[in-house]
């Protein structure tokens, strides 16, 4: 996989998204595709054994919740599909309709998760980010869609914090993600991690005078200086790369952009082979994947086992 500079390469794509409102699937996949899919991101779901959650808000029940960690119950722990989760709370699967729907409250806004009347509690799926097996079993589907899985390119958005360098007095994600301790270390390495990120982040108002000087991020200088893909809704820095490099979830660790923690590295934000047989959109406020191809393509995505597949006709609109 390489940088390439050759944004052009995507201007047939920006010449078929929509710019105006109301926002449509075509503000992220191109018009005149013969169908459209949406691959919903699996959500998680948790309960304790031998146990049942303590009640929430966690502010209102802090006893309860402290009582709850110092017993050290051990979790199960599971992927949810859509289906699944719309089966436990007696709701139903919209192709148009947002994970929260299906539980009826937004877990972002209500600081609650959701819990079902068998204990799980539901965390909802991640936007923005397609789980490193998720996109390997994608791609294993579309490159039986494409004569080009060799030649295809790569975009990474460009706002994802600390994949880009940038001119600036505060350290770059990628700075405070290097120190950071892994899942599982004590408490003291945690508080000294901590004590460490507060002092790590540059507050302006406090610091009217820091120079100014390149913060490093993940890619190099020269990429990250260099020419977008601009779209309507974001810029992209591309990569030519093979559908081979994405076909396991490995590529998680192997890509340019890769993260400290593999489970921390974005998924491509935009793929599309040299044949222009497919476009795949992961847009960072969604809480799934768009893709743009043929009926024989969007039917092969539904019967994947490993994805859960929705068919979306031309022009959809997703609500949020």
């Amino acid at each position: 996989m390489e940088w390439t500079t050759d944004v052009a390469r995507g201007d047939w794509i920006r010449e078929r998204l929509d710019d105006r409102l109301p926002a449509s699937i075509h503000a992220l996949v191109p018009r005149g595709f013969e169908a459209y899919a949406r691959v919903l991101h699996p959500a998680t779901r948790e309960r304790p054994v031998g146990a049942a959650w303590p009640p929430e808000p966690v502010e209102r029940h802090r006893a309860e919740w402290d009582a709850f960690s110092r017993a050290g119950h051990s979790l199960d722990s599971a992927a949810v599909t859509w289906a699944e989760t719309a089966d436990a709370f007696d709701s139903r699967v919209d192709p148009r309709g947002p994970w929260h729907e299906l539980v009826g409250f937004d877990e972002s806004h209500s600081g609650e998760q959701a819990r079902d009347d068998a204990g799980w509690r539901y965390t909802e799926p991640e936007e923005g980010r397609l789980d490193a097996a998720s996109l390997a079993s994608i791609v294993r589907v579309l490159a039986r869609f494409t004569g080009t899985g060799d030649d295809i390119v790569a975009g990474i958005w460009d706002g994802w914090g600390g994949v880009l360098g940038f001119m600036g007095s505060a350290p770059s994600r990628a700075t405070l993600t290097l120190a950071g301790s892994p899942a599982g270390t004590d408490d003291d390495e945690r508080r000294r991690h901590a004590e460490f990120l507060a002092q790590s982040i540059h507050d302006p108002f406090n610091s009217p005078f820091a120079k100014v000087s390149w913060q490093p991020g993940i890619l190099s200088e020269e990429i990250s200086r260099g020419p977008r893909l601009a779209l309507p809704s974001r810029d992209h820095v591309l990569f030519r790369a093979s559908l081979a490099e994405f076909a396991q979830p490995s590529w998680a660790a192997l890509v340019p952009w890769a993260d400290e923690v593999a489970e921390w590295t974005a998924s491509p934000s935009l793929v599309w082979p040299a044949d222009r047989a497919w476009v795949l959109a992961t847009d960072v406020d969604l809480d799934s994947t768009l893709i743009a191809g043929s009926a024989a393509l969007v039917d092969a995505l539904r019967a994947a086992p490993a994805l859960e597949t929705v068919e979306l006709p031309e022009g959809a609109a997703l609500r949020p």
